[in-house]
């Protein structure tokens, strides 16, 4: 079933201007970035495409506070990170942010619902665990430890965990990369309920191009820099790509 169009933008959440990052080991020097200027809206879901090497995960790292630019400057709505202090760094990502990588990193020794309340012990007003696993499709695995758990329902366990503490933006790195297919369809759709139903902010990186059809916008990196950013007008629900 194809999506309608998205609403008009809000306001930025995330905003990169010229932003760069430079690595050097030695006399060896790779730019990652080179000189990225971006805006991400509140409410949206975006896709960040692109080859190994073009500089997703390290932007991602950037606007997550993981990373620090080497040049440019990163706002998060109207407070800018660029040089921002580490315990201040720490602050905005616990309050604000929620990570999902490829790899679950759940506790072996800890239930599905003892792995969220990781993150509700030290959240503000956070989501009960048990809340946060319903709206992944998991009420039925609470008691479950991982080593009990399908990959997709790690992945997804994962995801409940992120978004627990209600944060204002979530950012996937390649969160279905060790799934099959139909595991990752199952990933996609709790993480497009979540923008849909909650209206978080969600970036997410792939290598393939065909999840870009669930997103509100594509955008696509080559070398460190923004080759397209564009609006998808033919949006799918997940259940509905064809990989």
């Amino acid at each position: 079933m194809t999506l309608p169009p998205p609403a008009p933008p809000a306001r930025p959440v995330f905003r990169a201007e010229g932003v760069t990052r430079v690595y050097r080991t030695g006399a060896v020097e790779v730019r990652a970035l080179r000189g990225i200027d971006l805006d991400l809206y509140e409410g949206e879901m975006v896709v960040l495409l692109g080859a190994s090497g073009s500089g997703k995960s390290t932007l991602l790292n950037i606007l997550g506070g993981l990373d620090r630019p080497t040049g440019g400057r990163v706002f998060f709505r109207d407070t800018e990170l660029t040089n921002a202090s580490e315990a201040a760094l720490t602050a905005f990502r616990r309050a604000h942010v929620g990570f999902v990588f490829q790899f679950y990193n759940l506790v072996p020794s800890l239930t599905a619902r003892e792995n969220v309340a990781l993150v509700t012990e030290i959240a503000t007003t956070p989501m009960r665990p048990e809340e946060a696993l319903e709206r992944v499709g998991l009420s039925h695995r609470l008691n479950h430890f991982p080593a009990e758990l399908s990959g997709g329902e790690q992945q997804r366990v994962a995801i409940a965990r992120a978004i627990a503490k209600r944060p204002d933006v979530l950012l996937c790195d390649e969160p279905t990369g060790a799934l099959d297919i139909a595991t990752g369809a199952q990933v996609l759709e709790a993480l497009h309920s979540v923008n849909r139903d909650l209206g978080t902010a969600t970036v997410l990186i792939t290598h393939n191009a065909v999840i870009q059809r669930i997103a509100h916008r594509v955008v696509v990196l080559a070398d460190g820099q923004v080759v397209r950013d564009e609006a998808v007008t033919d949006r799918l629900q997940p259940a509905d790509l064809t990989w």
